[in-house]
């Protein structure tokens, strides 16, 4: 069963936490106010202000069956010094095959003629074409996304055979291994999120591929002849210094992850070094490409 209370944004991290230790197996947050004119979307890039929580949230404990309601929210209250339990409602958890229902979520996608994306738990559609067999666990990238079908084009239009390609943001690895399928010589994948770097692995031994994969807090020590970097506007603009020190003179970068809106920022905090322009886009989502200058 799941448990609905509502709450402000004084006490949403503490109720979830409170719920947790309580007894309730996951906790969820959202606005309370979403789909109408309050909704308050929480997110955005580094160094941009991001409010802290929605003003209202609906927080969702679930729970089994065989736990007391009652007790619970009773328990998590004064976990919290409330002086009364907190309001609450229950909602009906139907038996269902979670693993199943969410891997229909992610289907083979075919990039180009001869490229796919392939979950691992799926067939795959063409046999002759290139198949990145990917299974993204928590990690982003799956080819479903415009941006990382944008990097995998130009990938698939730019890779000649031999290259040292640097994917920075590499996520589930998907660009990497995609590099080494297409020809290049070697890959690395650098990425800030610790649980995407075994996933990364994981996903390159599928595709029988020796690509590799660091923390950023790892200076990649790599001079590569392509380098991809696949995040957002704001953290690429910061990394233009290093990533035009990881490329050789003369090679090429794609850079993606960056709206219509922002590319000629972009583009202006990469000019010391490259040469950009825009490559390609779709859905309102843009890839820059240009030369090491």
């Amino acid at each position: 069963m799941s448990l609905i209370l509502r709450t402000d944004a004084r006490l949403a991290d503490e109720l979830s936490d409170a719920l947790l230790g309580a007894g309730a197996l996951s906790v969820s947050v959202e606005d309370a106010d979403a789909g109408t004119a309050a909704e308050a979307p929480l997110y955005g890039e580094p160094g941009m202000p991001v409010a802290p929580a929605w003003p209202q949230s609906l927080i969702n404990a679930l729970c089994e069956k065989a736990v007391d309601p009652a007790q619970l929210v009773a328990a998590a209250s004064a976990r919290l010094g409330l002086a009364r339990s907190l309001e609450y409602c229950i909602e009906p958890v139907a038996d269902e095959d979670w693993v199943r229902r969410s891997q229909l979520q992610f289907e083979p996608i075919r990039i180009s003629a001869k490229l796919w994306v392939v979950p691992s738990w799926a067939e795959t559609p063409d046999p002759g074409a290139i198949n990145l067999v990917l299974d993204p666990g928590l990690a982003f990238g799956t080819g479903s996304h415009p941006t990382t079908r944008l990097c995998l084009q130009w990938l698939e239009r730019t890779v000649r055979g031999g290259e040292r390609v640097l994917d920075y943001g590499s996520g589930s690895g998907i660009l990497a291994i995609a590099a080494l399928r297409l020809g290049a010589s070697s890959a690395l994948g650098v990425d800030v999120d610790p649980v995407a770097l075994p996933a990364a692995q994981a996903n390159a031994r599928r595709n029988r591929v020796d690509a590799q994969f660091i923390n950023t807090e790892t200076t990649p020590e790599f001079r590569a002849d392509l380098v991809v970097a696949n995040i957002l506007a704001n953290p690429l603009i910061l990394l233009a210094p290093l990533l035009a020190g990881c490329l050789r003179r003369e090679r090429r970068i794609a850079l993606s992850g960056i709206l219509q809106t922002q590319a000629d920022e972009v583009i202006a905090a990469y000019a010391p070094w490259f040469a950009l322009r825009v490559g390609d886009c779709e859905g309102g989502w843009v890839l820059l490409e240009g030369p090491r200058t």
